[in-house]
């Protein structure tokens, strides 16, 4: 029973630990970026984990009940999704800089002058402007469904789906060599995945901090971390692609994968 317990134990500690991968952070730290309570980034990490809790017993519990095997260009490829969320997660925040910066930037003197008369300068458009960046798609969504808990919701959720889904295999694979008892293994997998949840709210709290902290007088200090936030993003997706893509041989015709 002791060794039960002790196994347990180091399960939920080594589902923490595993909430801090590099690009398990990166990626809820754009999301975080968008929000300045606590609460919501306490509710973020636990969407966050509960996403990648979820892949994990899904794809872990195939390995460890039915022993599935995953070739290396399906593993590689899971992996892959990983690299393109962080691209996407960090164009978004890169985007919703550039809008603030077109908003806070004095253009509109020179804009007036060359562009339009002055006596129209401040007239409303009109009809729709296709080149208002508010009419792009992803702010179409934004505009119609950001006020719904269900799309905020959403986005966390499927980011640790995508997280899970890369990192199941490694998981599995290392409670197939300690946990011989598929029961025992897959409540390994829960526990594990639960100290996933509990690190990841954690990290989300910790990251919101600064962000509630900067409303008001330091609300330009939000937008620059907003900023770097996407651009680490958007370089480190660049990196994964690369090193997945090339290194590891996916793009290249030569796949090899070791889970990890």
């Amino acid at each position: 029973m002791l060794g039960l317990l002790s196994i347990i134990a180091l399960g939920f500690f080594l589902g923490m630990r595993h909430a801090t991968d590099p690009d398990h952070v990166i990626a809820v730290s754009t999301i975080v970026s968008r929000h300045r309570s606590l609460v919501h980034a306490g509710a973020i990490g636990l969407l966050w984990g509960i996403g990648h809790t979820l892949t994990i017993l899904l794809v872990g519990g195939g390995i460890v009940l039915f022993g599935w095997v995953i070739p290396a260009r399906i593993g590689l490829s899971m992996e892959l999704s990983v690299g393109l969320m962080l691209i996407l997660l960090g164009v978004l925040n890169l985007t919703g800089f550039l809008q603030w910066l077109a908003r806070v930037l004095p253009h509109r003197h020179w804009h007036d002058a060359l562009c339009e008369p002055p006596e129209h300068a401040h007239a409303p458009p009109q009809g729709s402007d296709p080149g208002d960046p508010a009419e792009k798609p992803l702010h179409w969504f934004d505009r119609h469904f950001g006020g719904l808990s269900l799309y905020h919701a959403v986005r966390p959720l499927a980011v640790g789906l995508v997280h899970g889904l890369a990192g199941s295999a490694a998981v599995a694979l290392l409670v197939l060599a300690t946990i011989r008892n598929p029961k025992w293994a897959m409540a390994y997998l829960l526990v594990f995945g639960i100290g996933t949840i509990a690190g990841m709210m954690l990290i989300t709290g910790a990251l919101a901090i600064p962000f509630a902290l900067s409303r008001g007088r330091l609300a330009r200090l939000s937008t620059g971390m907003r900023l770097v936030s996407g651009l680490v993003s958007v370089g480190f997706g660049l990196f994964l692609v690369y090193e997945i893509g090339f290194v590891n041989g996916l793009l290249a015709g030569h796949p090899q994968w070791t889970p990890q």
